[in-house]
């Protein structure tokens, strides 16, 4: 890639544009020559001149381009110039022969008299002065996109981001810019603080300035919330606040002024529980406090006895399965049809999709009707193959709704005034539902109706803000039904064992005869880099005929570092879907997307369409919403449309314009995090040295259980030890378990 250059020059054509995002492919006349440039170039018209800085690029069918970093544009100066600027169609109501009499008549005076005496323009023939008064206003709206556009790059906001923000503030985007740029960090999605706080510090606000001191505050409680809290301590906040906004020590006053404002604001919500001061984004609270409302009155219907002879009943249902429960899977038969609300945790190979067959079973034979989801497309599917009935995801459950672009908040169709229908809701996976999730699957569930959470509490906690499963458990107040007895078929699998033998706290066997779990020890870090790539392309393959690219997965404890995430796709991708001539490709920021890749979204996004194709076209189902883990593989990349399409693993098939890039990644190694929900035949763990924080007993529990055939851990003993031995979780500031204690 050749060093920037600025080119300047006069926009001869546009070749396409793409309005949504400002993609532009157009020609530019250049030092007497003809110039193909592409990138982000909102507005840009023919006749306009233009400054661009780039780099030369050579794209495989279009030749030699200017790819643009940033441009700037100004109106036309000459009679030849303005005429070709209005009859390019860049004003609508303006052609060719129009734009001629215009600039016949008013010559270089021409967008003097468009901007300011509009009504001039009706002496020209054809042009009354309605339609010079929209002539005019389509006119000043380009000039205000063009000044917003110069301003916004000026402050170092990227072309992508400064569309989304012209989008939202139209013609007041300079104004708020200048006036008070934390409104980006609260209205613009990426956009975050430290952004907004650079421009502030360009423009001359104060670091003591209140509104600065406030959206700090608010960043760091949104923040926590990605770190799975609800709420923070008041003294942990102070302080994060004082390095955040680099306050001196005697400034504390400043940011106490500033949590007393909003929570007069009703902005935050401060409480004190056990002699700790707790401060909450409002909307964690009350979220918290209505699930735990309506939890307790789910579980206040309770039935003492049969409307049926169980034992009866449940001697036929496993006559009619072909299975044989023990006692404590029929307790937990009988805890579900006696409670509103059931929580049912056992670890693997403890017999909880039979226990939920059962149970499934003699629902259907009492008539109820059942409806079954999971947090994830994977999760439900596997739900689908364990019971044989329909299984979608909450999402799909909750009939989530369009959100305009600018809304970041979910909308679901089925709430407190739309809820459910159904006897009893089924939720699996519970350990991933996290507080907004499972706040909005209780708004859709009505008294009377029973509700069955099923999960493992030794899981890693969700992504999102909260510890819904462990903090049910935890507060005494709910029906829970463990299952602990390993059945004498999981104890044949080494997997199912050693799983057991981590969350106690011992270490695992390694390496027997005939055993599903091995153990590779490598010390250095690059031998375990070449040891998964040697495992993944040959010898797993070759020993269990499993397709490397759909049947094994990397999964890994952190995202850095030579076995991070990051470092790992790279080199995975090459190995495993290297380039071709066949392979069209997309380079996105640090990563090439290449079709025939494995990618996961790593956000929500509730408003990308996706369709389900027949193997004709057709579409056989279709929605909105693609979520954070879901996985799939690159299809197709369309390079002149600028889209590139994926098609999931629950055979959904979505496109992502190329400024959307930012929401998939590649996935040939993903976070054990982020593996959560999911199966797979083999898994490769690379455990190495690393933070004792990223290093956890239950990471390595959670990674280990989402093998189904095979484990093989490559690294270091050691560590594998030190991960068992650190049972400390990372503290997660949650008050949903507070609540369901006094509530009662």
């Amino acid at each position: 890639m050749e060093e920037q250059l600025v080119v300047e020059g006069i926009v001869e054509d546009i070749i396409y544009q793409n309005e949504e995002n400002g993609y532009t492919v157009c020609t530019i006349e250049y030092e007497g020559e003809e110039v193909s440039c592409v990138g982000m170039m909102l507005g840009v018209h023919p006749g306009e001149e233009v400054r661009i800085v780039g780099e030369w690029t050579t794209h495989p069918i279009y030749g030699r381009q200017l790819k643009v970093d940033t441009f700037d544009k100004s109106i036309p100066k000459t009679v030849q110039g303005i005429e070709r600027y209005l009859a390019s169609g860049a004003i609508k109501g303006i052609g060719p022969k129009t734009a001629r009499k215009i600039v016949k008549h008013f010559g270089l005076d021409t967008f003097r008299i468009i901007e300011s005496e509009p009504t001039v323009l009706s002496q020209i023939q054809g042009i009354s002065e309605k339609k010079a008064k929209e002539i005019s206003e389509v006119f000043r709206a380009q000039h205000e996109l063009r000044t917003a556009m110069m301003v916004l790059q000026e402050f170092g906001i990227t072309p992508t981001y400064a569309i989304k923000i012209y989008k939202r503030y139209k013609d007041q985007t300079v104004e708020v810019i200048k006036t008070n740029p934390y409104r980006l960090a609260e209205d613009i999605f990426g956009i975050g603080f430290k952004k907004a706080d650079e421009i502030a510090m360009q423009i001359g606000i104060a670091r003591n300035d209140p509104q600065r001191i406030k959206t700090g505050v608010l960043y760091l409680l949104n923040n926590a919330s990605l770190e799975g809290h609800t709420y923070l301590p008041r003294d942990l906040l102070i302080g994060r606040a004082r390095e955040l906004l680099t306050v001196p020590e005697e400034a504390i006053m400043l940011i106490e002024n500033a949590l007393d404002e909003l929570s007069i604001q009703r902005t935050i919500i401060v409480k004190n529980y056990d002699n700790r001061i707790c401060v909450f984004l409002k909307y964690l609270f009350d979220r918290e406090l209505q699930i735990a409302r309506k939890l307790i009155d789910l579980a206040a219907l309770y039935e003492k006895d049969m409307p049926f002879d169980f034992e009866r009943e449940l001697k036929q249902t496993e006559k009619e399965l072909e299975i044989k429960l023990v006692e404590e899977q029929r307790e937990a038969v009988r805890h579900v049809l006696l409670n509103g609300v059931t929580i049912l945790t056992g670890g693997p190979g403890t017999g909880k999709t039979t226990t939920i067959k059962a149970i499934l079973h003699m629902l259907e034979k009492a008539g109820e009707d059942v409806l079954l989801a999971a947090p994830t497309g994977r999760a439900a599917k596997r739900m689908s193959e364990a019971t044989n009935m329909q299984a979608q995801t909450i999402h799909r459950l909750l009939e989530i709704g369009y959100l305009k672009e600018d809304d970041q908040r979910q909308m679901f169709n089925r709430n407190a005034e739309n809820p459910l229908e159904a006897d009893v809701i089924v939720i699996d996976e519970m350990s991933m539902v996290d507080v907004n999730l499972m706040y909005a699957l209780m708004q859709a569930v009505q008294e009377g109706q029973r509700v069955i959470l099923i999960g493992d509490a030794d899981q890693l906690p969700s992504v999102g803000a909260g510890n819904v499963l462990k903090d049910m458990i935890r507060s005494e107040r709910l029906p829970v039904v463990r299952l602990t007895q390993i059945f004498r078929q999981a104890q044949e699998s080494a997997i199912v064992m050693n799983a057991h033998r981590i969350n106690q706290g011992d270490e695992p066997v390694y390496n027997e005869k005939n055993t599903d779990f091995f153990f590779m020890a490598r010390s250095v870090q690059q031998q375990v880099q070449d040891t998964i790539i040697e495992l993944i392309t040959t010898r797993i393959p070759k020993f269990q005929k499993v397709d490397p690219l759909k049947e094994i997965q990397v999964l890994v404890p952190m995202r850095k570092g030579l076995l991070g995430v990051n470092e790992l796709n790279k080199v995975l991708q090459k190995a495993l879907n290297p380039p071709a001539l066949t392979k069209v490709e997309k380079e996105y920021r640090d990563t090439i997307f290449r079709i025939g890749d494995k990618v996961m979204q790593i956000k929500n996004n509730y408003n990308t369409p996706w369709k389900i194709l027949a193997p004709t076209g057709y579409p056989l189902d279709e929605g909105i919403g693609v979520f954070n883990g879901d996985c799939g593989m690159v299809k197709a990349i369309d390079l002149q449309r600028e889209v590139l399409t994926v098609l999931f693993d629950d055979h959904k098939t979505a496109e992502y314009e190329f400024n959307q890039l930012d929401e998939l990644e590649l996935a040939y190694a993903v976070t054990i995090h982020k593996s959560q929900g999911s199966e797979y035949p083999v898994v490769i763990l690379p455990i190495h040295s690393g933070p004792p924080m990223l290093l956890s007993r239950n990471l390595l529990y959670t990674g280990v259980t989402r093998a189904k055939k095979m484990v093989v851990v490559v690294g270091l003993k050691d560590t594998v030890s030190r991960m068992i031995a650190n049972n400390s979780e990372l503290e997660r500031y949650t008050n949903l378990m507070t609540h369901l204690r006094q509530l009662i």
